[in-house]
């Protein structure tokens, strides 16, 4: 599926009749997504935002069905499965990593997804090829991988005389395996020591940043991760 299938699909769905004499149907986005619903409320405001240019409004001529998995990330498959039974009218798969898609692929074949990762979604799975995706999956990736080897490249740049650079990561997260190893063959190619710290609450914040400092960083990458965005 391209991404005019999918528009051309979804806005004549706020056209589809029912019965004779009742209202007519109203198309329901089920929005799946891995965060909490606090930390989600720019992106939220920005759909939103997004659907009003396109013409849908919630409450209006479309609804939408909210589920999260407040950063339990196992939830995502019965929380994908769920918005199936309700026979929502597209999905839209975030704030997850790739799981949310993933978990959203697993639950239809049929169902159109829309999904926003940071992994290659070729190189895992989620379509075919990026100019003409297939099946019933559209959507962005930030390619992490390219970012997380950025974000050590800029460090060394701009303090070239230290010897270690810090990444905090959340072990909780899907990707954190993926960019620990960008992360690794980075620093290996910039001579760097990599040293790893992590944080999966408020509370392991103030330590992760201590450890990191007596371990002999002089630098710190944060990775990708809705936790840390959150608290940017």
């Amino acid at each position: 599926m391209n991404r005019r299938e999918l528009i051309t699909l979804f806005g004549g769905a706020a056209a589809w009749p029912i019965a004779a004499g009742a209202q007519q149907a109203v198309p329901v986005i089920g929005f799946l997504s891995g965060r909490f619903p606090n930390d989600s409320a720019a992106n939220v405001t920005a759909f939103h935002r997004g659907l009003g240019e396109v013409g849908f409004f919630e409450g209006k001529n479309v609804e939408i069905d909210f589920r999260w998995a407040f950063g339990h990330y196992d939830q995502l498959p019965v929380l994908a499965a769920d918005l199936i039974r309700r026979k929502v009218t597209l999905i839209v798969a975030t704030g997850g990593g790739i799981t949310s898609a993933q978990a959203a692929k697993a639950a239809t074949a049929t169902v159109p997804i829309v999904f926003v990762a940071g992994t290659d979604p070729v190189a895992s799975g989620l379509v075919a090829n990026l100019n003409n995706p297939g099946g019933n999956l559209t959507g962005v990736s930030f390619l992490i991988g390219v970012l997380t080897a950025k974000r050590l490249e800029l460090l060394h740049e701009l303090l070239p005389k230290i010897m270690a650079i810090g990444v905090l990561v959340n072990p909780n997260f899907p990707d954190t395996d993926m960019q620990l190893r960008d992360a690794q063959a980075a620093a290996q190619a910039l001579r760097m020591n990599l040293i790893v710290v992590q944080a999966t609450t408020d509370g392991d914040l103030e330590t992760a940043f201590t450890n990191a400092v007596q371990q002999g960083a002089g630098a710190l990458a944060i990775s990708a991760d809705p936790f840390f965005n959150a608290r940017a």
